[in-house]
Protein backbone atom coordinates (compact mmCIF):
# COMPACT_ATOMS: atom_id res chain seq x y z
CA UNK A 1 0.00 0.00 0.00
CA UNK A 2 1.24 3.42 -1.14
CA UNK A 3 1.87 5.80 1.66
CA UNK A 4 0.07 8.25 0.65
CA UNK A 5 -2.74 5.81 0.69
CA UNK A 6 -2.14 4.57 4.09
CA UNK A 7 -1.77 8.00 5.95
CA UNK A 8 -5.81 8.61 4.11
CA UNK A 9 -6.73 5.45 5.48
CA UNK A 10 -5.35 5.91 8.80
CA UNK A 11 -6.89 10.01 8.32
CA UNK A 12 -10.57 8.83 7.82
CA UNK A 13 -10.24 6.11 10.52
CA UNK A 14 -9.29 8.85 13.24
CA UNK A 15 -11.82 11.36 11.56
CA UNK A 16 -14.92 8.62 11.83
CA UNK A 17 -13.66 7.56 15.75
CA UNK A 18 -13.44 11.78 16.64
CA UNK A 19 -16.66 12.37 14.74
CA UNK A 20 -18.56 9.71 16.46
CA UNK A 21 -19.25 8.22 13.22
CA UNK A 22 -17.73 4.65 13.75
CA UNK A 23 -20.07 1.64 13.02
CA UNK A 24 -19.50 0.74 16.07
CA UNK A 25 -21.59 3.16 18.20
CA UNK A 26 -24.42 2.49 16.40
CA UNK A 27 -24.76 -1.23 17.63
CA UNK A 28 -25.36 0.03 20.87
CA UNK A 29 -28.11 -0.22 23.29
CA UNK A 30 -30.12 2.34 25.06
CA UNK A 31 -29.11 5.79 25.24
CA UNK A 32 -30.20 8.83 23.65
CA UNK A 33 -30.79 8.99 19.77
CA UNK A 34 -29.19 11.89 18.17
CA UNK A 35 -30.17 12.60 14.83
CA UNK A 36 -30.28 15.77 12.33
CA UNK A 37 -33.43 17.27 11.08
CA UNK A 38 -33.89 20.02 8.30
CA UNK A 39 -37.00 21.38 10.68
CA UNK A 40 -38.15 21.53 13.70
CA UNK A 41 -41.72 19.43 13.93
CA UNK A 42 -43.97 20.52 16.16
CA UNK A 43 -44.14 17.27 18.35
CA UNK A 44 -43.47 13.65 18.26
CA UNK A 45 -46.62 12.59 17.71
CA UNK A 46 -47.32 10.40 14.56
CA UNK A 47 -50.85 10.85 14.89
CA UNK A 48 -50.86 14.67 15.35
CA UNK A 49 -48.21 15.40 13.06
CA UNK A 50 -48.36 15.03 9.16
CA UNK A 51 -45.29 16.56 7.53
CA UNK A 52 -42.26 14.72 6.52
CA UNK A 53 -39.90 16.99 9.17
CA UNK A 54 -42.47 14.94 12.00
CA UNK A 55 -42.36 11.51 10.45
CA UNK A 56 -38.88 10.47 8.80
CA UNK A 57 -37.11 10.95 12.47
CA UNK A 58 -39.87 8.72 14.42
CA UNK A 59 -39.87 6.01 11.62
CA UNK A 60 -36.77 4.79 13.48
CA UNK A 61 -38.88 5.01 16.99
CA UNK A 62 -41.66 3.72 16.64
CA UNK A 63 -43.35 0.39 15.16
CA UNK A 64 -46.15 0.08 12.67
CA UNK A 65 -48.97 -2.75 12.61
CA UNK A 66 -47.95 -3.49 9.30
CA UNK A 67 -45.17 -1.93 6.93
CA UNK A 68 -44.24 -2.36 3.17
CA UNK A 69 -41.10 -5.19 2.85
CA UNK A 70 -38.27 -3.95 2.34
CA UNK A 71 -36.82 -6.24 -0.04
CA UNK A 72 -39.55 -5.98 -2.45
CA UNK A 73 -38.44 -2.43 -4.91
CA UNK A 74 -41.51 -1.26 -5.78
CA UNK A 75 -44.18 -0.82 -3.00
CA UNK A 76 -47.72 -2.45 -3.67
CA UNK A 77 -51.13 -4.29 -1.54
CA UNK A 78 -49.05 -7.47 -1.95
CA UNK A 79 -45.50 -6.27 0.00
CA UNK A 80 -47.27 -5.27 3.27
CA UNK A 81 -46.26 -7.41 5.73
CA UNK A 82 -47.14 -7.32 9.43
CA UNK A 83 -44.69 -5.54 12.06
CA UNK A 84 -46.93 -5.91 15.33
CA UNK A 85 -49.78 -7.32 13.93
CA UNK A 86 -48.99 -11.05 13.05
CA UNK A 87 -51.34 -10.69 10.11
CA UNK A 88 -54.98 -9.44 9.29
CA UNK A 89 -58.39 -10.62 7.38
CA UNK A 90 -61.57 -9.03 6.50
CA UNK A 91 -65.41 -9.87 7.80
CA UNK A 92 -67.18 -10.61 4.85
CA UNK A 93 -68.61 -6.92 4.08
CA UNK A 94 -64.84 -5.51 4.10
CA UNK A 95 -65.92 -2.58 6.17
CA UNK A 96 -64.14 -4.46 8.88
CA UNK A 97 -60.46 -5.28 9.88
CA UNK A 98 -58.97 -7.34 12.47
CA UNK A 99 -55.15 -7.62 13.78
CA UNK A 100 -53.98 -10.17 16.01
CA UNK A 101 -51.32 -9.07 18.27
CA UNK A 102 -47.77 -9.90 18.37
CA UNK A 103 -47.44 -11.37 22.38
CA UNK A 104 -44.43 -10.15 24.96
CA UNK A 105 -44.10 -6.58 23.05
CA UNK A 106 -43.68 -3.72 25.39
CA UNK A 107 -44.21 -0.21 25.39
CA UNK A 108 -40.88 2.08 26.36
CA UNK A 109 -42.24 1.63 30.02
CA UNK A 110 -42.60 -2.12 30.65
CA UNK A 111 -45.94 -2.28 30.30
CA UNK A 112 -47.35 -4.76 27.82
CA UNK A 113 -48.78 -3.87 24.25
CA UNK A 114 -52.35 -5.08 23.55
CA UNK A 115 -55.04 -4.47 21.84
CA UNK A 116 -56.22 -2.12 24.78
CA UNK A 117 -53.31 0.61 24.79
CA UNK A 118 -53.37 0.39 20.74
CA UNK A 119 -56.26 1.70 21.13
CA UNK A 120 -55.02 5.15 23.14
CA UNK A 121 -53.41 5.72 19.69
CA UNK A 122 -56.62 5.49 17.92
CA UNK A 123 -56.38 1.92 17.16
CA UNK A 124 -59.74 0.48 17.62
Amino acid sequence: MSRKLKAFVLAGGLAAALLGTGPALGQKQGGILKTWSFDSPASMSILEESTIAALRPTMGVFNNLVLFDQHVARNSLESIVPELATGWSWNEDGTELTMPLQQGVKWHDGKPFTARTSNALGIS
